[in-house]
């Protein structure tokens, strides 16, 4: 492939990026009104499994070649990557705003699943056993998760809304869902256009780094690894542009909570692997502590994060990938 080629495909991978990301926050936010749902919930389920397929599909092929330090790496990579660049991208773009509600169910729920990981990875091996374990508690977790939700919003509509109302809403239920085919439609052409365009820009910037002279290390720790998070920076900046802080943020804490949970299940489901040392190390408590540090400066920027949040975000995942090439580079 020619530079002129990649570049071609580099920016043609961004723009359907964009578009996709717009269809999909579209849809998502008409049919969680459509199905009585909070956008923060269409952004937790829905959405975030939407713009996890990559990191699921890589760790899956990385599982069936044997290689479960790619697998788990990609979902720590992902992980720290999602609330700390992306996280910080977007609200250097426009404040990030993060429900309390969220602060004391979600984000704790997020460190939870990235915690329970410990007791599972701590001898080395990740048998199909907990693979499988793990699915279960996503699946639990989630239908929880939605239950739990839309109990609170019908309350809410009890509360303040009068019974006729309530009534007519009910009544109504089936019209509304009649035309949620369409916004199913919109999510789906979203999550694909999302899916290409990753896969063109990633291509594309692959042969651009290789032209300027990177390593294939240092193509894989940055291009990459970013390029597996652009379809939740793709829709984390819509929404968040639109004031869709809920899927924005819904986004970011779901993609976490399936990357933990979903795609480490998956990939020691399909074939049990061992791990290296360093894994259970450092970079696992560098998740970790990503995943607090978030939840500290939306409480800190009082669940406004804004600029100088974002600057911190950012300089932490900048300071990662400058540990995680010195550890590589043997320094």
């Amino acid at each position: 492939m020619n530079l002129c080629l990649a570049c071609v495909l580099l920016g043609a991978g961004v723009v359907i990026l964009w578009k996709g990301a717009d269809l999909l926050v579209a849809g998502a936010v008409a049919l969680a009104k459509r199905l009585g749902v909070s956008a923060l919930v269409v952004g937790l389920t829905v959405v975030a499994m939407g713009t996890s397929a990559p990191e699921v599909a890589a760790s899956i092929a990385a599982a069936v070649r044997g290689m479960g330090d790619t697998a788990i790496g990609n979902v720590y990579g992902s992980n720290i990557a999602n609330l700390a660049l992306v996280g910080g991208l977007v609200a250097l773009i426009r404040p990030l705003e993060v429900r309390k509600l969220t602060l004391v169910r979600e984000v704790p729920v997020m460190l939870g699943v990235a915690l329970l990981l410990w007791p599972v990875l701590a001898n080395l091996n990740l048998s199909r056993p907990e693979g499988l374990a793990l699915l279960a508690v996503f699946a639990t977790l989630v239908t929880l998760m939605v239950y739990v939700e839309k109990k609170r919003v019908k309350r809410e509509a009890i509360e303040n809304a009068s019974e006729a109302a309530l009534q007519s809403s009910e009544n109504a239920a089936g019209r509304r869902g009649k035309g949620a085919g369409r916004n199913v439609l919109f999510i789906l052409v979203g999550l694909a256009a999302l899916a290409l365009g990753a896969d063109l820009a990633v291509r594309g910037a692959v042969v651009v780094g290789k032209r300027v002279g990177l390593s294939d290390a240092v193509i894989g720790l940055t291009i990459i690894a970013i390029g597996t998070s652009l379809p939740e920076l793709a829709t984390c900046v819509v929404a968040a542009v639109k004031g869709h802080h809920d899927i924005s943020v819904g986004n970011l804490v779901g993609s976490n909570i399936f990357n933990t949970l979903l795609v480490t299940g998956v990939a020691g489901s399909v074939r049990p692997f061992g791990l290296e040392q360093r894994l259970v190390g450092i970079d696992y408590w560098v998740m970790i502590a990503v995943s607090v540090a978030f939840g500290v400066v939306a409480l800190l920027c009082k669940r406004r994060i804004g600029r100088t949040g974002g600057i911190l975000l950012v300089s932490g995942y900048v300071a990662y990938m400058v540990y995680v090439l010195g550890f590589s580079a043997g320094v």
